[in-house]
């Protein structure tokens, strides 16, 4: 039988002692974790094991001796070495030694019990695998992805053994919490041998972090507590609180800012690289936030941006103009029924002339609206954004209401000819079954209803023609939006921190290990170093992406192509009772 034992890179070079780590039977692997040094106290060793023991929930135990021949074996030593195994009894028992100035090393895992059949060899052969215990112990093993069938359970089986050694390293640090320089009774080697690793300014974050969070969530509890008032629960205040992206998006960095300085301890390592997500996330856009508000506020760029902005208004409304001059001649060349195509062209004509009023009326507070809007910039770049695409929103109002007039009447329009269809056909839509029902019609519904048809099917290509325009001016405007989502919800679903540690620490995410032969010859023990495979940055994204705030539709190309085709409204924000395909 092979027995893997897996030794620490930061012990190679260690003075003689005891084996100290965890056996793992269903592995028959055995993972070492420091060495204990001469002179020890069985007694002492013993003690320290079961104090680890009690505080990481880990079976530490000894699991055999080590020696490290700098000089020429002594005979002494050996025999004490071998005598050891009578006072810690742990089966099997292994003796590791290194030889003085070679590479080469000798690994030996006996057996004291008689074995049951005489067949049963007495020795088992081992298989030495090298790790590097700071990296182990730091890092955060992933599952593999998805295999094939044929290789499932062999995935499975090296999932299970290497979640067993990187679990028992991380679970142990109570165990490298001292070190050979302290002056306890028993001097151990570990891979903070050259003593415990600190920082002052680690420690004073962490006492300080404690106060801070504790007044930072009371805070954040009071503008909860205010922003659940019911005045903010009357009709016109929450259809505008559900509809603006920037309270949608007010409302998103307060559940994350009330997650982040939560006074709760975080659970698992997956809901501590959430919070550090979030917490870099949050940091991040601040400071573009500001660096957005340092730019605006700058040889008076607000100024400028209010004097050019209502030109530009002017011009849209120009330009709009003249489209509707077009559409109520001959567009293309087009034949349209003159009558509805005037009725139409001046209903529209009229509401630009009311915008271009309202823009005019409003032209005096547009560079104040816009100072105190930058001023919120602050709060973000993400709200700075949410607040464009409002404003955006708020000055194509009038392209909004034009296609939904459009839209509305050519919908009217496809319904009508739907039910007239059915009519000629003997059919009519159930409204109690929701279905089509054949019916019998007299001759007076038959002659009505196809005079409605003629009628409809003539004017249906002047409605469509101001439908399909003012469509695509509300899909320009909606693309615009969505850009502005896209990269708002970038910055707040990015995990910053994870593709910081894959990018500076790639042992800090790992996705499995890979091994590289480092002595195999004949009457030699294998011996093997573990390296650690860093996560792709595709799984690093798909694996730790925060939630974003979802406040817009995401519908299908074949549910947008209906929508368009039967006229339907098309909103930037989700409706209750949207269907996803």
């Amino acid at each position: 039988m092979v027995l893997k034992a897996f030794f620490p890179t930061c012990c190679a070079s260690a003075d003689s002692g005891l084996l100290v780590g965890r056996w793992v039977p269903e592995q028959n692997s055995a993972v070492v974790l420091a060495v204990v040094h001469f002179p020890f106290i069985p007694i002492q060793v013993k003690e320290l094991l079961a104090q680890v023991q009690q505080a990481s929930r880990v079976g530490v135990t000894v699991l055999g001796t080590w020696c490290h021949r700098r000089q020429e074996p002594e005979e002494s030593l050996g025999h004490f070495l071998e005598g050891l195994g009578a006072i810690f009894s742990h089966e099997p028992w292994l003796q590791l030694c290194r030889e003085r100035g070679s590479k080469f090393w000798s690994c030996k895992a006996t057996h004291r019990q008689v074995p049951t059949s005489p067949s049963a060899p007495g020795e088992d052969q081992v298989m030495l695998i090298f790790y590097d215990q700071r990296k182990v112990l730091l890092s955060q093993l992933h599952p593999p992805t998805a295999l094939p069938d044929h290789q499932a359970g062999d995935a499975t089986a090296s999932t299970r053994g290497l979640a067993a050694v990187f679990d028992t390293v991380a679970r142990s640090e109570a165990l490298f919490r001292s070190d050979r320089f302290d002056e306890g009774l028993v001097r151990l080697s570990h891979w903070q041998s050259e003593g415990v690793e600190a920082s002052i300014l680690v420690e004073l974050a962490k006492q300080a972090s404690g106060p801070v969070c504790l007044l930072l969530a009371y805070l954040l509890s009071l503008i909860s507590a205010a922003s659940t008032c019911r005045v903010f629960k009357l009709w016109p205040l929450s259809f505008i609180w559900s509809k603006l992206s920037t309270c949608e998006q007010l409302r998103h960095r307060l559940e994350q800012l009330t997650f982040i300085f939560s006074t709760q301890k975080a659970e698992n390592a997956s809901q501590l690289m959430r919070k550090a997500n979030m917490l870099v996330s949050v940091l991040l856009d601040v400071a573009l936030g500001l660096t957005l508000l340092s730019w605006l506020h700058g040889k008076d760029r607000i100024g400028q941006l209010a004097d050019a902005l209502v030109p530009v208004a002017d011009w849209v409304a120009e330009e709009l103009q003249h489209l509707l001059q077009w559409l109520m001649g001959a567009p293309a060349g087009l034949k349209m029924n003159r009558a509805l195509d005037q009725v139409l062209g001046r209903f529209f004509l009229y509401h630009i002339h009311l915008w271009i009023s309202y823009i005019h009326l409003m032209s005096p507070f547009i560079e104040r609206i816009l100072w105190h809007m930058g001023l919120s910039a602050c709060l973000g770049l993400t709200v700075a954004l949410s607040i464009l695409s409002d404003i955006i929103a708020l000055l194509t109002f009038h392209i909004y209401c034009f296609y939904v007039y459009g839209a509305r009447l050519y919908c009217l329009k496809i319904c009508g000819l739907s039910s007239l269809w059915r009519l000629f056909r003997g059919k009519k839509w159930n409204v109690l079954r929701q279905r089509v029902d054949s019916c019998s019609y007299d001759l007076d519904q038959l002659f009505i209803g196809t005079l409605l048809f003629t009628v409809l099917v003539f004017l249906l290509p002047t409605t469509a023609l101001y439908y399909l325009v003012f469509t695509l001016l509300r899909l320009l405007v909606v693309t615009v939006q969505g850009l502005i989502h896209l990269l708002v919800d970038l910055i707040n679903s990015l995990p910053l921190y994870a593709l910081g540690l894959r990018l500076c620490r790639p042992y800090r995410l790992s996705a499995g290990v890979k091994f590289q032969v480092l002595e195999h010859e004949a009457g030699r023990p294998l011996r093997l170093l573990m390296q650690i495979n860093p996560l792709p940055y595709n799984r690093v994204v798909h694996t730790y992406r925060l939630p974003s705030c979802g406040c817009h539709p995401k519908h299908s190309w074949g549910s947008l192509c209906r929508k368009l085709f039967f006229g339907e409204l098309i909103y930037p924000w989700r409706q209750r009772g949207d269907k996803q395909d």
